[in-house]
């Protein structure tokens, strides 16, 4: 059968550096840092005390407080980014078959914090159980996509991925699919995560994964650089809307890039360290590069992972150097999350956002917070610290996950 072609035609954000997509561009282009003191909850005790928190952000300027009763965080940040990206898409009722549109939304840990604090509130008083009838359906890792359908009335392919850090990149691949093999028109694909928490620093805290430089929170994600000792937890959301091309052209949509190509892969390695020759990454980089119909030199630029933990940073860019060879020095690559910290579930949408924009605008954000090369990584052309104008025709966006899972999304210029 022919493959149908998928395009771009709404995007949603909801970040630490930007409550909407204008508002992240601009901070990405201008090397905004995200960074700062947990102010959430009181992280005093804590190994880290510093993360990306959205900033200015009031649910109740979205919902009502009845409302907010039946929503997890990660829901109230994903239902955002999704009222934003439907607005940037023009889809009414008029001009969608509410039949052939769907939602597929991904996340690393759900309702988490609605979990932790009714846990806490049982835990916390002698009394007979009580637990709120509200708290299953705030914590379940699909309900965000539910509630979204709902909100819409879309009545399509419905559920979420869980994929660690990656499953916001794998939702946007499956949305990908269904589109491309006729089974819809229209898709909603994208991830929210709302995990600075006490649970959330303090786990991935004690696995050593966060940085500790806690006097200097603005400067703590380092991606490649020799000094880096972990990533900074972020949260917010991303979302696309993928739209088939044809349907999209008949509604005189706007395009803000066609989606290509996807691969995925296991690294089958470690439950949490990335493969340190980044074979996993070379085939999921590989498959997306296949599917498009590109070659490798065809490659402009490459928004990377690069979460600023010490192995990661080593494998990823060896895996770019093994596959691309010489190409690898002449590609545009850059880590977002030095400004917009890790969004765990949610960085692969908020970065395919990132890698979309740097397509239409001809801009490929830097890499911030750069002080000193380490002699263990390639010498790439990172973009450090400054942004770079460069035509970009074709690029990847990688996400990877614990427990291996790699996700390489292509992107190319309508």
């Amino acid at each position: 059968m022919e493959l149908k072609r998928v395009v771009v035609t709404g995007l949603g954000a909801l970040t630490p550096i930007g409550n909407d997509v204008p508002a992240l561009w601009e901070s990405l282009v201008n090397g905004v840092s995200g960074g700062g003191p947990i102010t959430h909850f009181d992280a005093t005790k804590f190994r880290s005390r510093i993360a990306a928190e959205l900033k200015g952000f009031d649910p109740l300027n979205f919902f009502d407080r009845k409302e907010m009763r039946l929503l997890d965080g990660y829901t109230i940040y994903g239902l955002v980014a999704v009222d934003e990206a439907m607005r940037d898409a023009g889809l009414t009722d008029e001009n969608i078959d509410k039949e052939r549109m769907g939602v597929i939304w991904g996340s690393g840990m759900g309702g988490v914090t609605s979990l932790q604090d009714e846990i806490i509130e049982y835990a916390t008083h002698d009394r007979t159980p009580r637990f709120s009838p509200y708290w299953v359906p705030k914590v379940i890792i699909d309900i965000c996509a539910g509630q979204i359908a709902i909100r819409y009335g879309l009545r399509g392919p419905n559920y979420c991925t869980a994929a660690a850090c990656a499953s916001s990149a794998a939702a946007i691949n499956d949305a990908f699919n269904l589109i491309r093999l006729g089974k819809v028109d229209a898709m909603i694909a994208g991830g929210s995560e709302c995990a600075v928490m006490e649970a959330g620093i303090g786990g991935f805290g004690n696995m050593r994964a966060l940085s500790t430089r806690n006097d200097d929170p603005q400067t703590a994600s380092r991606p490649y650089d020799k000094d880096r000792d972990g990533f900074v937890l972020g949260e917010g959301a991303g979302t696309l809307v993928l739209e088939e091309l044809e349907h999209a052209l008949a509604r005189g949509a706007k395009i803000y890039a066609e989606v290509t190509g996807a691969g995925l892969s296991a690294d089958a390695y470690h439950i949490t360290a990335s493969h340190p020759e980044g074979l996993g990454v070379i085939s999921a980089m590989r498959q997306a590069i296949e599917e498009s119909g590109m070659q490798l030199t065809d490659v402009d630029h490459i928004n990377t992972h690069g979460t600023s933990t010490p192995i990661g940073d080593i494998s990823e860019p060896k895996a770019i150097v093994g596959l691309f060879g010489d190409h690898a020095y002449k590609m545009g690559i850059n880590s977002t999350k030095s400004m917009t910290g890790h969004l765990l579930g949610a960085a692969g949408a908020v970065e395919s956002i990132a890698t979309i924009l740097a397509i239409k605008n001809g801009i490929i954000p830097p890499t911030i917070n750069h002080f000193t090369d380490d002699p263990d990584i390639p010498a790439l052309d990172f973009t450090f610290n400054h942004a770079k104008r460069r035509e970009v025709n074709f690029a990847l966006s990688n996400a990877f996950g614990f427990g291996g899972h790699n996700v390489c999304l292509a992107f190319r210029k309508y």
